[in-house]
């Protein structure tokens, strides 16, 4: 039997994963997963100074060129994985940085969402009150990019301020405790602000992509995929059954959500596909606009379909 290990970090975007390996869908296809868990308190490494020093989501740094964009995706650098998942900008990028020859080899399953909230007592009611504001994000991630985006069309890109506080629970725990006017958050943190009463000023649905090492073949990474689809549907047929795994993300210290806690028709996820080269080239161009990557990728450097359409 095949082995593949695969990295989770935020559960929203391993939930397939997830309900395929508890439904015996990898072992359908001949195939074992272990997943490797990333912390929810992050460290990345400065590109300051000697680049041996790490910075923390309590720096609240306001550069992004200061952080390295592999972040906590480092298990897959170092080798513990051979796969992993992210939002389709911050793959775009930490492709084009990987040292281990990680190529984005198709679009995974989860079309996640972040919403910019303000705590209760805010008294910031729309987008465009935010002008000047510290918005907090992890920067090379959703967050980051997904607020940009969307700020943009509201304020003057030398309005948005966004800052570095980083991974999702970080950034919660920065918003409640006013360290942050705004904060990027993805599910089910958008559940526990909101049952908090905190207020969403927007959000925006995004796909994501996955990047696998060198090794990772075509029949493996498709047999992966076959089994995303079966997850898929059996996610879309009955929400409510698979909640539990959000809920239990959160520490039980902040609050224990219940499935009526949760906008279903939030949580998205579709079929694999590969990855276009329009998709690529879209997004591509706007990150070079925010100075966000090199200017001399290409389609054919950072991507590698090993997906054709799953049946």
């Amino acid at each position: 039997m095949a082995k593949v290990r695969t990295e989770v970090t935020s559960i929203v975007h391993s939930l397939p994963w997830l309900i395929a390996q508890d439904e015996g869908l990898f072992a359908d296809e001949g195939i074992e997963v272990e997943f490797v868990h990333a912390p929810q308190r992050g460290a990345w490494l400065s590109k300051a100074g000697d680049g041996k020093a790490t910075i923390t989501g309590q720096d609240l740094v306001q550069d992004p060129k200061l952080v390295d964009s592999i972040g906590v995706h480092l298990i897959f650098e170092e080798g513990a994985c051979e796969l992993y998942r992210a939002c389709e900008w911050g793959q775009v990028r930490r492709t084009q940085d990987s040292q281990r020859g990680g190529l984005i080899v198709g679009k995974r399953a989860a079309v996640s969402t972040q919403a910019i909230l303000v705590r209760p007592d805010s008294p910031i009611n729309y987008p465009q009150m935010l002008a000047g504001k510290v918005v907090g994000v992890n920067f090379h991630a959703g967050s980051h990019y997904l607020a940009l985006m969307f700020l943009e069309g509201f304020l003057h890109r030398d309005e948005i301020n966004v800052v570095h506080a980083g991974r999702p629970l970080e950034r919660y725990e920065a918003l409640m405790a006013g360290k942050v006017d705004a904060v990027g958050l993805m599910e089910p943190w958008i559940a526990l602000a909101e049952k908090n009463g905190c207020k969403s000023l927007g959000e925006a649905h995004y796909i994501g992509a996955d990047i696998a090492s060198p090794d990772m073949d075509q029949p493996t990474y498709e047999a992966l995929q076959r089994a995303m689809s079966r997850a898929v549907r059996l996610f879309n047929a009955d929400k409510p059954k698979y909640l539990h795994y959000l809920i239990d993300e959160v520490p039980p210290h902040l609050d224990r959500l219940k499935p009526e806690d949760f906008h279903l028709p939030r949580l998205r996820y579709a079929e694999p596909a590969p990855y276009s080269e329009a998709e690529f080239r879209r997004t591509y161009e706007w990150m070079m606009s925010w100075d966000l990557i090199n200017d001399d990728m290409t389609f054919e450097d950072l991507v590698d379909n090993r997906i054709s359409v799953v049946a």
